[in-house]
């Protein structure tokens, strides 16, 4: 089966700096991709390039067979989010969401049933008489969701949607855009440099260092199998090992270690509590080692003696859960 979204060989140099060097990937349809990584990495510059506002140095992007490479952003058929929503201020939200439908000659019946079925699906009916100002930053973000997808795109592109609303709006806004690419099977490709995000609503994720593919995989191979010390340190919290216990380059999760002896521990580690950490439903543990600081996430669990600075403690590990550390 031929690959829908299909990147090949990219390359984007501004001047004598190449911020994307030589990516190359490909995804099945109605997948939702990420592409995570830190600012400056060059995800955004490849979301640009898919959408059409960047020309490509080099290489190319195909979609649904269709070489996209020097097609102008109208001519794509592909539906764009922004950090900022770029919503008209001096349209209704009907008429922002319509905007795309009107250039697209629809009959104003046909956008109007259009409109109302798009507020319907963000969960805005009754929104269509409203202005932009007179909504929540969640609610333009929707809006600018709903005039995305409302001309049946066949890619959808989000670039940073999330980062300028408040944590427990993230997390839910970020739900409802995952149910609703489900629902509407679009190939969706989501700019983000939070892991977390990444890693909650992705079918894969690409991660991006320095304009270069790290790696690409699901949460799971990500999370579980990084394939670089990059990826391993930038995807969760990541403890490096003392080397004269475990050698060179070995490092492991802090949810991996636990204080109890368990079967499969094949390593203990003795030392002291350094520092504790209330997280919520996590208490994380600072525990120095013969000079080396260890963290350890353990479940808040209400107990008469829950662990106190200066305590000393046994730490269990396994062979399986240590990660060894590529370049």
């Amino acid at each position: 089966m031929a690959a829908f979204l299909e990147v090949s060989n990219l390359v984007k140099s501004f001047g004598t700096n190449t911020v994307v060097k030589g990516v190359n990937f490909a995804f099945e349809k109605g997948e939702f991709i990420s592409l995570l990584g830190p600012s400056g990495c060059g995800k955004t510059t490849i979301l640009r390039m898919i959408a059409g506002f960047e020309r490509p140095t080099s290489g190319s992007i195909r979609v649904d067979g269709e070489d996209l490479t020097h097609l102008k952003p109208n001519q794509r058929k592909l539906g764009m989010v922004f950090q900022a929503y770029a919503l008209f201020p001096n349209l209704t939200v009907g008429d922002n969401i319509a905007f795309g439908l009107k250039i697209a000659g629809m009959p104003a019946e046909q956008r109007r049933a259009r409109v109302e079925e798009m507020l319907k699906l963000i969960g805005l009916p009754g929104f269509e008489k409203r202005f932009p100002y007179e909504m929540s930053g969640g609610q333009q973000q929707r809006v600018a969701l709903a005039r995305a997808i409302a001309p049946k795109p066949r890619l959808l592109l989000l670039d940073e949607p999330l980062s300028a609303l408040d944590a427990k709006i993230r997390v839910s806004l970020r739900e409802e855009i995952r149910a609703i690419q489900q629902d509407l099977g679009i190939t969706t490709v989501f700019v983000t440099h939070d892991q977390e995000e990444a890693m909650s609503i992705s079918d894969r994720i690409v991660v991006m260092n320095a304009g270069n593919l790290d790696q690409m995989g699901s949460p799971h191979e990500i999370y579980n199998r990084p394939s670089t010390r990059f990826v391993a340190t930038f995807v969760g919290q990541l403890n490096t090992l003392p080397e004269a216990t475990f050698g060179p380059s070995r490092a492991i999760r802090p949810e991996l270690i636990s204080l109890a002896p368990r079967p499969e521990t094949d390593t203990t580690l003795t030392g002291t509590i350094s520092d504790v950490g209330f997280l919520g439903s996590v208490v994380r543990l600072r525990v120095d080692v013969a000079g080396t600081p260890i963290n350890i996430d353990t479940f808040n669990i209400n107990t008469a003696t829950p662990p106190q600075r200066g305590d000393t403690v046994t730490l269990h590990l396994a062979a399986k859960d240590v990660l060894t550390l590529g370049a």
